[in-house]
């Protein structure tokens, strides 16, 4: 994703809200987008309205360097920043569901490091079902490119220093319940075919070279 500093800015989903039909609606997308996560926008250029030497990093440097803010707005900026990153890579990594499979490298790192695809989606789904109240379920590699599935509580997100998310899923209850109610199992199930593979290779290639 290109970097952006204060004041951000409500990023629009790139395909239309009707886009991923059959598994997530336009009504759905549209009280995702719009809704929750135009507020965590909102809230994070609240929280650093009155930090002007902070308004110049961005938001990776943001969440990478939390603990080095000021106490006050680390809370804010964990919670909010974590919640405009997780949602605009949520997004970002998706498209209609028109069949399309893992490729090249980050095909060949799939089965390396959990066998199979079936196997690797065994593991994920079983780690965003199980995620305990409100997360996410992440697909990460690390700077050698050893993959590995890590959950993060609230709007959290990985260590950003050691690894490269390539794609998440949100399990958040504002994610799926307006669609699916307390079947999240089925809504994981769906998402599985709106994953974009082609970005997920390609950040994961990029990352390889950094």
């Amino acid at each position: 994703m290109k970097a952006e500093t204060y004041p951000f800015v409500v990023r629009p989903l790139p395909y239309e809200y009707d886009a991923l039909l059959p598994v997530l609606d336009a009504e759905l997308m549209t009280f995702h987008h719009d809704k929750h996560y135009k507020t965590y926008v909102d809230n994070l250029n609240a929280a650093l309205a009155d930090y002007p030497e902070i308004q110049k990093m961005s938001l990776t440097e943001l969440l990478i360097n939390i603990d080095y803010l000021p106490a006050a707005i680390q809370g804010p900026v964990r919670n909010n920043g974590g919640g405009v990153y997780n949602h605009e890579l949520y997004f970002d990594s998706m498209r209609s569901p028109v069949g399309q499979d893992p490729a090249g490298a980050l095909a060949e790192a799939l089965n390396r490091d959990f066998g199979s695809y079936r196997q690797w989606k065994e593991k994920m789904k079983q780690a965003a079902v199980g995620v305990f109240g409100s997360g996410w379920a992440w697909l990460v590699s690390d700077k050698s490119g050893v993959l590995s599935i890590v959950q993060t509580p609230n709007q959290n997100v990985p260590d950003l220093k050691d690894y490269i998310p390539l794609f998440l899923v949100d399990v958040w209850e504002h994610a799926y319940y307006l669609q699916y109610q307390n079947r999240r199992a089925d809504y994981v199930e769906g998402w599985f075919g709106l994953i974009n593979w082609r970005k997920a290779g390609k950040r994961y290639e990029e990352g390889l070279q950094a």
